[in-house]
């Protein structure tokens, strides 16, 4: 496509000597499992998001996994969770023997609603996990206030977050622990797979560092069943040169977000909305529109990428179908409907991006 949804190409561009040089250095160096990159990544990463703990693993459903186990939910246990959102939210509750329990969405930010997460609470809940959906935080303050007084837990998936914030808070340093993941199209992406686990809790931290190395604090000895989940070395060399400049690639996001709300403001597509609660790093750049076909037919006529997160939500997936048959989600619905993705990344110029929406206004 003339302009994709993202272009490593460009970044990689930006920061390959630095990039390749570490590279290079280590792989003389030849510590690969564990080794000082992915040491001195997880200490940058923690201060980054003021936490005391940031545990490298092998991707971002590793890093709901895991920090589910860690929390302590299990077989028969219930999860509250959102719809719309990628799969691996409810394939790591799924992972553990728990149950996904789908609840409504709101319908400008597109975040689980909170009205309803309390509306579902039953006996059986025993975690909330809250989607900070394409770089726009939930409502952490509230969301802890509701789930303090119920005792449940709070895993975050900041999958799609890395950088955002509220009040300076970050994403993934409210709950009992937040997981991210480092794909490579992510605001903070490695050229692989990788994830990152956050928590204040020394104990799900200790646990965390077991169950990702195969259930093992000592060579060879094994006090649980664990798993191979380990970020990579090399994937941490290019992860520590990115996270020096995260916050100016998500500044230039909300750049780009305000350029595309500038010349779109005389048609009726309805742009991301930015609810002012929270720092939003528009990790996807997601509107709505009725004739969202025809717009997505003529962008990709004219070379322009779009795309559709997501055309299923989870409760229509085949997978859950069966427990949610007779589940209705109206607003989650609504929006599969109409939603469509035009390309956000940090290197897009305001003359493609005028293209873009030149584009959009002819499909009008």
């Amino acid at each position: 496509m003339t302009i994709p949804m993202v272009d490593l190409k460009q970044q990689y561009a930006q920061i390959k000597d630095e990039i390749n040089t570490n590279l290079l250095a280590a792989l003389e160096a030849t510590q690969f499992i564990l080794g000082p990159n992915v040491q001195a990544f997880e200490k940058e990463a923690a201060e980054y998001l003021g936490v005391k703990h940031a545990i490298g693993v092998g991707s971002g459903t590793d890093a709901l996994h895991l920090a589910l186990l860690a929390a302590g939910i299990g077989k028969g246990d219930e999860v509250i969770t959102t719809p719309f959102t990628f799969i691996a939210t409810a394939e790591a509750i799924a992972y553990v023997g728990a149950i996904p329990v789908f609840v409504d969405i709101d319908k400008d930010t597109f975040n689980i609603d909170l009205a309803q997460v309390q509306a579902a609470i039953t006996d059986k809940t025993r975690a909330v996990i809250p989607v900070h959906l394409f770089g726009q935080p939930v409502d952490m303050p509230a969301l802890v206030a509701l789930c303090d007084s119920n005792d449940l837990k709070i895993i975050e998936d900041c999958a799609q977050s890395f950088g955002a914030h509220i009040d300076g808070k970050q994403t993934g340093s409210f709950g009992d622990a937040g997981a991210f993941s480092f794909f490579p199209s992510k605001n903070l992406g490695c050229y692989g797979d990788g994830g990152l686990i956050s928590t204040n809790s020394d104990k799900m931290a200790e646990d965390i560092k077991v169950l990702r190395n195969h259930g093992s604090t000592k060579q060879y000895h094994h006090t649980v069943i664990g798993f191979n989940s380990r970020l990579d070395e090399l994937q941490a060399v290019i992860l520590r040169a990115k996270l020096k400049r995260i916050d100016d690639y998500n500044a230039n996001r909300r750049r780009v977000d305000q350029t595309y709300k500038a010349m779109l403001a005389d048609t009726d597509v309805q742009a991301p909305v930015d609810d002012g609660l929270g720092y939003h790093v528009y990790h996807q750049y997601t509107c709505l529109h009725p004739r969202r076909d025809k717009i997505m037919q003529t962008l990709r006529d004219a070379d322009i990428s779009c795309a559709i997160y997501y055309p299923i939500p989870l409760h229509k997936q085949e997978v859950f179908a069966q427990d949610c048959q007779n589940m209705v989600l109206p607003v989650t619905e609504s929006v599969v409907q109409n939603c469509f993705s035009l390309p956000v990344y940090p290197e897009l110029t305001e003359d493609k991006i005028k293209l873009i929406t030149d584009t959009i206004k002819s499909a009008l």
